[in-house]
């Protein structure tokens, strides 16, 4: 019995372990992204797309364990809502993947040319570096499962919703003189960015549930 329940254990910390590496891998590949946005580089993007088969794949192996878990096992309570957690958790982070790929997506669309205006690149500079610290701060929760933390994790998506709206309103300006293909490009990006951070906030709520038994809310 004591070996059974040992075994549970190791397999309920062995989600948390996974979702952990998720955010580690989504945090390089949202700062190769912007790198790759912000230098142009080609290599450097493909990095990224080719690196997002593995989040898919972690994702893809967590939500069979967690489902043979929850039909084997009959988990309940803390441990109930850490597994069904873990797969929504699972999928927000693989979304967050998916994101940086579409960034990277993007600057190979547009090379050899820039992807985005010089005048620009101070602020998705600023996106980039809000949404690394986002995933960081993402993980720390997952592992810690502190709920404070959701608090620095929303501080967060506060300036990425602010930047967003920034370059949303440098796009209808009339000063603009970039064209409307570079117009199309950058609210594409912006957006890429903005959503990132929505999926960190929908984790650290997803965690909140976890711990407290609070039910999740949008």
């Amino acid at each position: 019995m004591k070996c059974m329940r040992e075994g549970y254990s190791q397999q309920l910390e062995s989600i948390t372990h996974d979702l952990v590496v998720m955010t580690e891998l989504v945090g390089v590949a949202i700062t190769e992204a912007t790198s790759a946005l912000l230098d142009d580089n080609l290599e450097l993007a493909q990095s990224v797309i080719d690196g997002d088969a593995r989040i898919d794949q972690i994702n893809a192996a967590l939500e069979e364990r967690c489902f043979k878990i929850a039909a084997l096992q009959a988990p309940m309570g803390t441990d109930l809502r850490l597994v069904m957690g873990g797969i929504k958790i699972a999928t927000s982070l693989e979304r967050m993947g998916d994101l940086a790929v579409h960034i990277a997506k993007q600057v190979r669309l547009r090379y050899p040319s820039v992807s985005i205006p010089s005048d620009l690149s101070a602020t998705f500079m600023e996106m980039g570096e809000a949404a690394k610290k986002i995933v960081f701060a993402t993980g720390r929760v997952v592992e810690s499962r502190d709920t404070d933390l959701a608090d620095e994790i929303k501080s967060y998506d506060d300036t990425l919703d602010r930047l967003h709206r920034e370059l949303f309103s440098a796009v209808l300006s009339d000063d603009w003189a970039h064209g409307v293909e570079a117009a199309i490009d950058v609210t594409l990006l912006s957006r890429f960015y903005e959503r990132f951070g929505d999926h960190a906030v929908t984790v650290a709520r997803r965690v909140i549930h976890i711990v407290t038994g609070e039910p999740y809310s949008k």
